[in-house]
């Protein structure tokens, strides 16, 4: 079931929401320090931990 509402997403999900195609880049992102919620072999993102992160990321100038 995909819950466009929900707070807790699949990588994939994760991927959509940010529209990234590229599984490598996802995971320099987590790499780099995006949070992850394991619980067994589940694993997660906070979509607010996902935002918050992504304004971590922001240059200034554009550069």
């Amino acid at each position: 079931m995909n819950n466009n509402n929900a707070r807790y997403l699949k990588f994939k999900e994760a991927m959509r929401y940010l529209d990234i195609s590229s599984y490598i880049t996802f995971q320099k992102m987590v790499e780099n320090g995006l949070p992850v919620i394991q619980i067994g072999n589940t694993k997660r993102i906070d979509k607010q931990e996902l935002d918050r992160y992504m304004l971590s990321q922001t240059i200034k100038g554009g550069q």
